[in-house]
């Protein structure tokens, strides 16, 4: 099992927002995010958008804190990164 997490650093609606993701799997990433109390409606394709008050709980259950772009890599070396589309 491999939960990744970057630090709250992305800013919106007045909060700061961390990425959860899994190199495994989206199974393993979605019981991880339910078991945190994480809405599904977080889950953005490949990984959830996390507040920061979260971010303590989620490194207490296990997840291991990388760079937001070592995130991106690992999705991406294991075939889970979904790009997003363009907006039309």
């Amino acid at each position: 099992m491999t939960i990744l997490i970057d630090l709250p650093q992305v800013p919106s609606r007045g909060r700061l927002w961390s990425h959860l993701a899994s190199d495994t799997s989206y199974d393993e990433l979605h019981a991880f995010a339910a078991a945190l109390g994480i809405p599904a409606r977080g889950f953005d394709g490949d990984h959830y958008d996390v507040p920061a008050e979260y971010f303590d709980a989620a490194v207490e259950a296990g997840a291991t804190v990388v760079r937001s772009r070592e995130l991106v890599q690992r999705l991406s070396e294991a075939g889970l990164r979904r790009r997003k589309r363009p907006a039309r």
